[in-house]
């Protein structure tokens, strides 16, 4: 099975407002960058975003170590997407999963690839990080110009 190191962040610009994603892969001596953006959204849905989207862009089923700045993302998948699934996507106060769309399409692009979640602190100068970051505000400041 063929590894995979991921870098994946997002951005947004008020929370809600003009958000975007982004997301390193490097395979051997391979990199690839995605990005992309969306005018209003919130920071939280853009983190779910670069994650989906980048494990959505592998063609095969990968080992993949995928690492984040966000905790909702890492918590969400670790701590609790299966409670959420068992009570119909609901949180354990009854109410809907916010994001419901995003994490499903999460869980089910997991499917596919044994992922370990890692995450690193924001802003902290992890490489990897920083340039994922750097192409979420890369989308943000793309879509901003194309209104102009």
């Amino acid at each position: 099975m063929s590894e995979v190191i991921i870098y994946t962040d997002g951005a947004c610009r008020g929370n809600p407002g003009p958000g975007g994603w982004g997301a390193v892969l490097a395979y051997g001596n391979k990199k690839k960058e995605l990005f992309g953006s969306e005018r209003e959204t919130t920071n939280n849905r853009m983190e779910l975003l670069a994650a989906i989207k980048a494990l959505d862009s592998l063609k095969w089923s990968c080992k993949v170590s995928l690492y984040t700045d966000s905790q909702y993302v890492r918590k969400g998948i670790l701590e609790w997407m299966d409670n959420w699934k068992k009570r119909g996507w609901k949180t354990s106060a009854r109410k809907p999963v916010k994001n419901q769309d995003l994490w499903i399409s999460l869980d089910k692009a997991l499917t596919r690839h044994d992922v370990e979640w890692h995450w690193v602190k924001g802003h902290s100068g992890v490489a990897g990080n920083e340039y994922a970051d750097s192409l979420a505000n890369q989308a943000i400041d793309e879509l901003l110009n194309a209104d102009k």
